[in-house]
């Protein structure tokens, strides 16, 4: 049992970082009071604005395993930040400025960052004419996933809590900071009343257009991340069209799962990364339809979650009161 956790633990986390990001990432926007359901287009936008960077700064040199690593990082971590940013600011023009359906143009943005993603990593394929459809960036993976040196010799502490690349734990350390930003401090403070009550926070003197601006594109970077480290560290650097699954929409799931807590987002996102591969684990021979069904359980676990939260009607579990709605100052 114990080896079969020492080996179960280690993928449960590196399957739950990329929801990790997306999570904290709408826990963050869902405060302000917008509900982004694009946010898999965003993670989508994020994979793919790091591939095109490290590819074209691999593609620069002679040998890429002699590449520069604060470059090798650096770069496709700010190209990840810019096109996830662009989506955000994209979101909040509609939503925020314009007041459009924050439900609608939450799917339009996922529809149009999957297809951006698609269109620009279909390019990549047939500019560099592989035969198989996907794009290999070995070099620049080897860096995100590179582990502290000391780590294989700790054995089992070192393979459970140390084998992983420097953007779980920066997802970690994320959640934690959102977590005390939101209920520790005036900012977090402001924030969270924007959400509840943008009338009356609007009354006090809170800029109820900057915190909504700020909040959802600070999400959608953190989000962004999440597809960044899909592709560099759990994928070892392989770009395919159409491989991120429903990840996206398991990271939107976390939020409800996790009652809008960040801190709870990371033993939620490792227990729904478990939940995910768990199929893998469980002998179910031949039959596809069974493991379909474990495919299920993260989905149903957060049902059970809604239902219970819903029936104890507490108001620290509930989502922000103006969520989804836009604010019209006029109506004050």
């Amino acid at each position: 049992m114990f080896e079969f956790l020492v080996s179960f633990i280690p993928r449960a986390v590196v399957q739950g970082i990329p929801l990790l990001f997306g999570c904290t990432g709408e826990i963050v926007t869902e405060k302000s009071g917008n509900l982004n359901l694009g946010i898999p287009g965003v993670m989508y936008v994020g994979g793919i604005c790091g591939v095109i960077g490290s590819f074209f700064y691999e593609n620069s040199l002679s040998d890429p395993s002699l590449m520069n690593p604060a470059l090798g990082i650096l770069i496709p971590l700010v190209c990840c930040i810019l096109g996830s940013l662009l989506m955000g600011l994209i979101y909040c023009f509609l939503t925020v400025t314009l007041r459009a359906n924050q439900n609608v143009t939450g799917l339009a943005m996922t529809t149009f960052g999957v297809g951006l993603g698609n269109f620009f990593g279909g390019s990549l394929i047939k500019l560099v004419g592989s035969e198989i459809p996907s794009i290999s960036l070995t070099a620049t993976s080897n860096l995100f996933r590179a582990t502290l040196p000391f780590a294989e010799s700790l054995g089992w502490f070192g393979q459970i809590f140390l084998s992983y690349g420097f953007l779980a734990y920066v997802a970690i350390i994320i959640a934690v900071g959102a977590s005390l930003l939101l209920n520790r401090t005036r900012v977090g403070l402001q924030l969270r009343a924007v959400g509840e009550n943008p009338a009356t926070a609007d009354a006090a003197g809170i800029n109820i257009t900057r915190y909504k601006y700020v909040a959802t594109c600070a999400g959608c970077i953190i989000a962004g991340l999440g597809g960044l480290y899909f592709v560099m560290d759990y994928a070892n650097g392989i770009w395919a069209n159409d491989a991120f699954g429903d990840r996206g929409w398991l990271a939107i799931a976390l939020v409800i799962f996790t009652v809008w807590r960040p801190g709870v987002s990371i033993p939620a996102s490792i227990l729904f990364g478990g939940l995910y591969i768990l199929h893998l684990f469980i002998p179910t021979g031949t039959d596809l339809a069974v493991k379909e069904l474990y495919k299920m359980l993260p989905y149903v676990v957060t049902i059970v979650v809604l239902v219970i939260t819903s029936t104890r009607n507490k108001r620290e579990n509930q989502p922000p009161e103006s969520l989804g709605l836009p604010y019209f100052r006029e109506n004050r």
